[in-house]
């Protein structure tokens, strides 16, 4: 069932938004040549206790940190880890953040120094079909024009995108339905309706769509070896259009 939300209930989202949108601002100062996941991870988790919020994520299903962070071939749900990271590597921190019991969601790539104009153009391609996705979830919509954008544009990049981890509801729990996957077909699944809070989180891969499990149960990775990178946003479904509740106004 999908539970549609009042306009209180995303007012709260929002915050929560908010906090996770400064919290990435402040990744982007920190991230660089040097530094390890690890201590992101021990900042987020410090900043969003400064701030009132914890990290939803930290014992989820067992899940042991505030963030997930994911390099270069590992496409999502990596481990923060002691590894320093090198110019050249790409990152994605994704966390969810819980402030007063409502949820928001986002995941960002970070370009550590210098990298490969590929990897650049892997990078602005993710982010682009990101909010190509947002521009299709609007009243009246299905949830597969979203998916189905993504794709189309994806693919004429030369990229490829994952199949296997799609966007989904999000309220006071992490996953609530409708599932929102980046493929498919447009005119198919749930009608886009006022209310409606989700992620879009578009994985793309440089090689194929093809993908491994790590050991740990938990980190997936492009089976090829290939880079991947992701972006991820909460929206809610308003009258006149999706709000982005972790907009970091820095399109």
């Amino acid at each position: 069932m999908i539970v549609l939300k009042s306009k209180r209930e995303i007012e709260k989202m929002k915050m929560a938004g908010k906090i996770l949108a400064n919290c990435h601002k402040e990744i982007a100062k920190r991230i660089k040549p040097g530094i390890t996941t690890m201590e992101i991870d021990l900042f987020v988790e410090s900043y969003l206790k400064a701030n009132g919020a914890t990290p939803e994520q930290k014992g989820y299903r067992d899940y042991p940190y505030a963030t997930c962070a994911s390099i270069n071939d590992e496409i999502c749900h990596g481990f923060p880890r002691e590894t320093v990271l090198q110019t050249g590597d790409i990152v994605t921190i994704d966390m969810v953040v819980n402030y007063n019991g409502a949820l928001a969601d986002s995941a960002w790539t970070y370009a550590i120094g210098q990298i490969s104009e590929e990897k650049e153009r892997l990078l602005q391609a993710t982010k682009e079909a990101l909010y190509i996705g947002i521009n299709e979830s609007k009243i009246g919509n299905r949830i597969g024009d979203i998916g189905y954008a993504i794709q189309r544009y994806v693919e004429s990049q030369g990229f490829s995108v994952v199949r296997e981890f799609v966007g989904h509801g999000i309220g006071t729990a992490i996953h609530e339905k409708p599932n929102v996957p980046h493929y498919g077909l447009p005119g198919k699944g749930p009608r886009i309706k006022e209310g409606m809070v989700f992620t879009i989180e578009p994985m793309v891969n440089i090689g194929g769509y093809a993908m491994k499990m790590d050991d740990n149960g938990w980190t997936s990775r492009t089976r090829d070896g290939k880079y991947s990178a992701q972006y991820e946003h909460t929206i809610a479904i308003m009258k006149d259009g999706p709000v982005i509740l972790t907009d970091q106004d820095c399109r």
